[in-house]
């Protein structure tokens, strides 16, 4: 596989392949994100550096009741 030299390398190919993909699939490249550094995926957030919980999915379970009695359960 050949490396790409630069990030502006890079950015054009990936242009040049969104055209084609627009001419032949017709795909609307503005449903796309480009460029993201963190993508909400089954109520995790994924980043570079961490795959986390989102915040009020933890809040939510460090608040869930206690059950006190067998029925509660």
């Amino acid at each position: 596989m050949v490396g790409i030299e630069s990030k502006e390398k890079h950015n054009e190919l990936v242009k040049e392949i969104l055209r084609n993909m627009e001419e032949n699939l017709y795909e609307k490249p503005e449903k796309y994100k480009w460029k993201i550094r963190e993508v909400d995926f089954l109520r995790v957030v994924i980043k570079p550096e961490e795959i986390k919980m989102k915040e009020e999915k933890v809040k939510a379970m460090l608040n869930w009741p206690v059950s006190k009695l067998v029925k509660e359960v």
